[in-house]
């Protein structure tokens, strides 16, 4: 459980961090990201999930960072 809070606050200050540093850009990007169609969104977040489940994959159980 510590381990999952502790990734839970990586993924908080990942997700901050543009916000922080460079807000108008962020908003821009938002504009930009409110135009696009549901299904863009949902391939852009299979990509996202897939990429995730691959990275995951990889680092757990293969000797690939060792």
């Amino acid at each position: 459980m510590k381990t999952l809070i502790t990734l839970v606050g990586i993924v908080l200050i990942l997700e901050g961090l543009p916000y922080l540093t460079f807000p108008e850009a962020m908003q821009r990007w938002l504009v930009q990201l409110l135009e696009l169609t549901p299904v863009q969104l949902r391939i852009m977040g299979f990509l996202a999930v897939a990429f995730g489940l691959v990275l995951c994959y990889f680092t757990q159980r293969t000797e690939w960072l060792d």
